[in-house]
C-alpha cells in the first residue's frame, strides 16, 4: 500500500521502528564480516527496554489491533514486518540483505536472523504465520505460501489502523470496483420500483433498531434479486443504491470464481467473503441464474457438488453483514426455494413510451444541439428499446452530429439506433425501426 507522505507515526512508533532498523544495520554489518558499533548495541537495549515499558501501556499503539493474548515475540514480528512499509529505508536493508532478490518485505528466514530466533522460538514463527496461526487468523499478516522465504506483508487495514491512516480501497478477489455514480433522479423506474429500493435501504439504516431495540431476528445481509430484460437499469439502480450509501459498489464475475475443480468453487468465495467481512460495499454477483437454475435430478457427482457451491454461497451471502445484490436477466430459471432467501426481489420492465422519452431527454448530451425536428415522443413510440439501448444510441448519435458538424438530428438518431439493433441481430430490415426507418439514410438499406 502507498504510505501518505504526510504521515507520522506516534512516538511509540517511531521507536519501534527505529529499534528494527536498528536491528536490520547490525545484521547487515555482520554479513559484511564488521561488528556492530558499540553505541548501535547500548541504543538497542534503551529500545528494548523502553518498548517493553510501552507495549504493555494502555497507550500502546499495538491496542488498536486485535493483539490480545499474543506472546512478545508476535509484536517484534508485526514490528519487522510492518517497519518495511511504515520506514522505507528499512526496506531497502531488507533488500540488501536478501542479495539476489528484488524483494523489500521480510521472509521468515530473513526474520530468523534479524531477531536471533532460537529453535523454540523459530517453531513459534511458525506457528504465528501458519494458515491457521494467530497473526494470519486476525488479518494482522498476509502470507503468500509456507515457504521460509515467501514475502510476509502487513495487511493494509491492519497497518492503516495502526497508523491512523486513510482506509486502502481494498477490492476483493474476484471483484471489479463500478466507479459510475448516480442520484435517485437519473433513475427512470415505476414508482412502486424505486420505492422497493429506497425500502431495500431500510434494512441498512435500521438495522440496530430493529434487531438491537426492539429484539428482531438478525439476519445477514440484506439481499436483494434485480431481474429482467439486459440493459433496463439493473445495474444502475445498484449504483443508485451505492451512491446514496457512500460506499463502493463491487460487481462479482461468478465465472471467474466457479471452477471446475471440486472444492475450489468455495475456496474462492471464501476469499471474497473474508475480504469483503467487516468493509463498507455493496456487492453485485451479475447473472446469477447460471448458478441459481432450477434443480434437476442428481446424476452425477459433479451435480451434486454443484448443489453444494450454491449452498454456499447462500450461506456465504446470508451471514455477511452487508448488502448484496444479485441480477439475473431469466428469473424464471432461479429456484423458488432461492428466491425466498431473499429480502427482496425487484423486477425491472422494460421501459414503457413515457419512460422511453424520458431516457431518451436524459441520456442526449445536456448540452448537445439538436435539430428543430428531433421528436422525442416520436422516438419513445417509433422503437421499444431498453434504457441501455437509448443510452448507447443517444451517445452514438451525439459523434456521428458532430462528425457531420451539425445538429443531432432524426438521421442520426435512426442510424445509431439501426447500429444498436444490429448488435444482437443477424439479420435487420428497416421494418425493425418502425416509422423511424423514414429518416434511415438510403446508403443503409
Amino acid at each position: 500500500m502507498s504510505v501518505p507522505l504526510n504521515a507520522i507515526a506516534p512516538p511509540t512508533l517511531e521507536l519501534e521502528w527505529e529499534r528494527v532498523e536498528l536491528l536490520a544495520q547490525c545484521l547487515l554489518s555482520s554479513q559484511r564480516g564488521a561488528e556492530p558499533a558499540g553505541e548501535q548495541i547500548e541504543r538497542l537495549q534503551q529500545l528494548q527496554a523502553r518498548l517493553e515499558r510501552l507495549r504493555n501501556s494502555e497507550q500502546s499503539p499495538w491496542r488498536r489491533l486485535p493483539v490480545e493474548d499474543l506472546p512478545p515475540l508476535a509484536l517484534d514480528l508485526l514490528a519487522a514486518v510492518y517497519a518495511a512499509e511504515t520506514r522505507p529505508r528499512v526496506g531497502w536493508i531488507y533488500q540488501e540483505l536478501q542479495s539476489g532478490s528484488a524483494q523489500t518485505f521480510a521472509t521468515p528466514a530473513l526474520l530468523s536472523l534479524l531477531l536471533a530466533f532460537d529453535d523454540s522460538e523459530l517453531a513459534s514463527l511458525r506457528g504465528l504465520i501458519a494458515a491457521d496461526g494467530a497473526l494470519v487468523a486476525r488479518k494482522l499478516v498476509a502470507v503468500e505460501s509456507n515457504s521460509a522465504f515467501s514475502p510476509l506483508r502487513p495487511e493494509p487495514a491492519m497497518l492503516a489502523r495502526l497508523m491512523d491512516w486513510p482506509l486502502p480501497e481494498q477490492t476483493p478477489p474476484g471483484a471489479v470496483r463500478v466507479r459510475q455514480r448516480a442520484d435517485w433522479d437519473e433513475l427512470v423506474l415505476p414508482t412502486d420500483r424505486a420505492r422497493m429500493l429506497r425500502e431495500f435501504l431500510l434494512w441498512l439504516r435500521h438495522r440496530e433498531r430493529v434487531v438491537d431495540e426492539w429484539g428482531g431476528r438478525p439476519v445477514g445481509g440484506p439481499v436483494a434479486l434485480f431481474s429482467g430484460p439486459s440493459g433496463t437499469g439493473k445495474t444502475f439502480a445498484a449504483i443508485v443504491l451505492a451512491t446514496e450509501l457512500g460506499w463502493p459498489l463491487f460487481r462479482v464475475d461468478l465465472a471467474r470464481l466457479v471452477s471446475k475443480y471440486i472444492g475450489e468453487t468455495e475456496k474462492n468465495l471464501g476469499r471474497l467473503f473474508d475480504a469483503a467481512h467487516g468493509q463498507p460495499m455493496v456487492l453485485q454477483f451479475d447473472e446469477v441464474d447460471a448458478l441459481m437454475s432450477k434443480r434437476g435430478e442428481i446424476k452425477e457427482a459433479r451435480d451434486r457438488y454443484a448443489n453444494m457451491e450454491v449452498s454456499y454461497l447462500l450461506a456465504r451471502i446470508e451471514e455477511h453483514q452487508g448488502p448484496c445484490i444479485l441480477t439475473t436477466n431469466l428469473r424464471s430459471q432461479i429456484d423458488k426455494a432461492f428466491s425466498r432467501r431473499f429480502q427482496m426481489v425487484v423486477e425491472f420492465p422494460r421501459p414503457d413510451a413515457q419512460a422511453r422519452a424520458e431516457l431518451w431527454r436524459r441520456m442526449l448530451p445536456q448540452r448537445a444541439p439538436l435539430a428543430d425536428d428531433l421528436d422525442i415522443p416520436f422516438l419513445a413510440r417509433a422503437v421499444n428499446l431498453t434504457g441501455g439501448n437509448i443510452r448507447n444510441a443517444g451517445l452514438h448519435a451525439a459523434y456521428l452530429a458532430a462528425g457531420d458538424r451539425r445538429a443531432i438530428d432524426m438521421s442520426h438518431i435512426a442510424i445509431a439506433v439501426w447500429r444498436e439493433l444490429a448488435k444482437d441481430r443477424v439479420q435487420l430490415n428497416p421494418s425493425d425501426l418502425g416509422p423511424l426507418a423514414a429518416h434511415l439514410p438510403e446508403a443503409l438499406l
